[in-house]
């Protein structure tokens, strides 16, 4: 026969550590409430450690992330009111420290919900010849750093990053849509004009 559960002894047991130990509860919202160690909070862009690649973008399984070129500009837009916190995006990130889930999770708001966002920018990077957008500035110097002396096995990344160290100086812009020169493929290029300089040089 089952016992009620006021003398079962798991529940005894519980009731005797809540008497010693205090409530399992805490008094928020009149107290800040500290959460776990890994609990999944707010996501947020760390702008010094994001790249822009957009990856967080690709695997957000709400839409809570977007992604935007405008002009010489990646826009990434992380959308609280949407977001289902599922932590992909974090756990995708290519520099592991991009996005992260924060500890902060108390969102209410008498305001609109448009307003539960942040956005950061990162420079773009276009090709010299066609400009097609090649990658964020920030990608190519993580890659390039990611490389080492293996980088300069691509002179595009090879001449961006050493022009970002002040060590080498990029040629002024060519004035034509494709490379058709040897000496064009000492500029920065997309793949399409990387194989077109090849190529035809």
């Amino acid at each position: 026969m089952k016992l009620p559960s006021l003398l079962q002894p798991r529940i005894i047991k519980e009731a005797i550590k809540a008497l010693i130990k205090g409530p399992y509860t805490s008094k928020f919202p009149f107290k800040p409430h500290t959460p776990f160690e890994r609990f999944r909070g707010k996501p947020e862009f760390h702008h010094e450690e994001c790249v822009g690649c957009g990856a967080c973008v690709q695997v957000c399984p709400a839409g809570a992330l977007s992604l935007e070129d405008k002009g010489d500009k990646r826009i990434l837009t992380v959308r609280w009111d949407t977001c289902i916190f599922c932590g992909n995006c974090q756990a995708n990130c290519l520099t592991e420290k991009g996005i992260i889930l924060s500890k902060e999770f108390d969102l209410a708001t008498t305001g609109k919900r448009e307003e539960l966002f942040q956005s950061i920018e990162k420079e773009l990077v276009r090709c010299s010849f066609c400009k097609e957008i090649i990658a964020p500035s920030d990608q190519l110097i993580w890659v390039a750093k990611k490389l080492g002396t293996m980088l300069f096995s691509n002179t595009s990344l090879m001449l961006f990053y050493l022009s970002k160290e002040k060590l080498a100086e990029i040629k002024s812009l060519p004035d034509k849509e494709l490379p058709t020169l040897r000496s064009d493929r000492f500029h920065i290029l997309c793949p399409k004009c990387r194989r077109e300089a090849v190529i035809k040089s």
